[in-house]
């Protein structure tokens, strides 16, 4: 098994990567399936999902070369000895993250739409939680004050 250290020199050609199919599994995995699936029928009743889907990604790039004139002039690149054939070290990178959530559903029943929401009991606890928190706050701030 390589070490990190292995691992870390590595150097992948990304040129072979393909875009589209990249895209496609963002695309798959930030998805209201990801929270509660597909739309289905249940009881006469037609179920659609609601869900808060958000994503976001970056990337990186680097340069390999030799060093300019001015480098040379200063000694070179930092951590490097000045050999006839130092280069640059370069790099990339790239990072993805997303979140999906789910809001709620809609019912679809004779002819007549019903929302009912998700209720996430972690989420309403810490914001009471952080209300009740504010309210005491403010209140110990007015009695130093009024003091």
């Amino acid at each position: 098994m390589p070490t990190m250290l292995e691992l870390s020199q590595t150097n992948r050609d990304w040129s072979d990567v393909d875009v589209q199919e990249l895209l496609g599994k963002v695309a798959e995995h930030l998805s209201v399936r990801r929270a509660f699936g597909t739309a289905y029928e249940k009881g006469g009743s037609l179920v659609i999902p609601v869900a808060l889907v958000a994503g976001g990604g970056g990337g990186g790039e680097g340069t390999s070369g030799s060093p300019t004139t001015d480098s040379i002039a200063d000694g070179g690149f930092e951590g490097e000895d000045n050999g006839t054939d130092a280069e640059a070290p370069s790099g990339s990178g790239g990072g993805f993250g997303g979140l999906v959530m789910p809001v709620g559903v809609y019912v679809v029943k004779d002819e007549q739409v019903r929302w009912v929401p998700a209720v996430n009991a972690n989420l309403v606890i810490v914001v009471a939680f952080m209300t009740v928190r504010m309210i005491a706050r403010a209140r110990r701030q007015a009695r130093r004050h009024a003091s």
